[in-house]
């Protein structure tokens, strides 16, 4: 009998051939598809059958990949893996920055981008079940629904990438994360990029919560290990 409210993957590609490629081996997998072949369609798209994920080419006529992603990440949470010729590390954090779950280059190995797609669907499930709706540290609050960091009552522009960081440390306050967990939590398994590139993100992120004339250290460096997040409400208990 066939199965009702099968999951729905939206493809997103100009080339019409790696469309039909993709499509063929997701309803292999039990997936149900739609397509879209430029920028405008992939929104219109998306808004109207919110599918469950999002494959996602940069290189697209009308609304370039980039901007589908934006636009996508300002209306809608939804899993993007990106599909792209650009393969330099520049071009694929800039890509997760902007708020994909996961980055692949062409030529690619559609059993690979198969398990991505499972990987990251995973993902967001178990997230989606496990995560409260929000949390409050200091002057610190985080809204997990809407993606939303207040210091105070002020927003905090963040990065998808530091967005990433603060959500999985402070999910776990008082655990210390090693660079690796932290890149495979935030930039997916399969990044290969430098260890010491979360640093960076780490220190960018540092800048925007931990501001004022006395600001609690919320990010803590473990010398030799990675970092932490700490509570101000657990560290004033036990003074």
């Amino acid at each position: 009998m066939e199965m009702k409210n099968r999951l729905e993957i939206l493809v997103v590609d100009d080339d019409r051939k790696i469309v039909n490629l993709v499509s063929l081996y997701l309803k292999h997998e039990g997936f149900d598809v739609s397509a879209a072949f430029d920028g405008q369609e992939a929104v219109n798209q998306a808004v109207q059958r919110q599918p469950a994920l999002v494959i996602l080419d940069l290189m697209l006529p009308k609304i370039n990949g980039i901007e589908v992603c934006q636009i996508l990440r300002s209306k809608m949470h939804i899993p993007i893996i990106m599909l792209t010729a650009r393969t330099t590390e520049e071009d694929k954090i800039q890509g997760l920055d902007l708020g994909a779950d996961d980055y692949m280059t062409k030529p690619f190995s559609p059993r690979e981008l198969m398990s991505r797609v499972r990987a990251v669907l995973r993902r967001a499930g178990e997230e989606a079940e496990a995560k409260p709706t929000g949390v409050h540290f200091g002057t610190i609050s985080i809204n997990f629904l809407r993606r939303e960091v207040l210091s105070g009552t002020d927003v905090v522009n963040l990065t998808r990438t530091e967005y990433r960081l603060l959500e999985t440390m402070a999910l776990d306050p008082g655990r210390t994360f090693s660079r690796a967990e932290l890149i495979e939590r935030v930039f997916g398994f399969e990044y290969e990029g430098a260890e010491r590139t979360i640093d960076v993100h780490v220190m960018n992120l540092r800048k925007k919560i931990e501001t004022g004339p006395n600001p609690f250290r919320y990010v803590l460096t473990v010398p030799g290990m990675g970092y932490r997040f700490e509570d101000p409400h657990v560290v004033e208990s036990q003074i």
